[in-house]
């Protein structure tokens, strides 16, 4: 079965609280809560505004990424958010998050009122980083700040 990508649907959550769990872990070590991760997968797949999921497929969810949006004022135009990436370790290095970002940027392309794509990586993630910038994404010149819990 040929390697696709499809916007995820509710069926495809068991797989996205798995993913999302495994990545965390992975990524920055932490343990997330289960049942409000769920929470969180089932609120973004039923209300496209708080997020948009795509998932790459082949003989089963192996991949996946959630887009989030930011409007910008400066430019009048959108700004998509690739956030949630996760490929299973078992399909790594096998064109799976080329595939699900070269979805994204085609369907931005086909929005005139989107500008661009952003994600925010871990310091130490470096081979990620590598990834995204052989795709084209190049450091933003931005450190991001957080106050949680407010």
């Amino acid at each position: 079965m040929p390697l696709s990508v499809r916007p995820a649907t509710a069926a495809d959550a068991p797989a996205l609280v798995e993913h999302n769990l495994r990545m965390a872990e992975e990524t920055e070590g932490k343990a997330l809560d289960r049942a409000i991760l769920a929470a969180g997968v089932a609120a973004a797949l039923a209300d496209p505004h708080k997020g948009r999921y795509f998932v790459a497929e082949e003989e089963g969810v192996v991949g996946q990424l959630m887009l989030t949006l930011e409007w910008s004022d400066w430019r009048n135009a959108w700004i998509w958010w690739i956030q949630s990436v996760y490929v299973r370790r078992d399909a790594r290095r096998q064109g799976v998050f080329r595939a699900l970002y070269e979805h994204v940027v085609e369907a931005a392309r086909a929005e005139p009122d989107v500008m661009g794509l952003r994600l925010y990586v871990e310091n130490g993630n470096e081979a990620a980083q590598r990834v995204y910038e052989r795709l084209g994404m190049k450091r933003a010149g931005y450190l991001v700040m957080e106050r949680v819990p407010v």
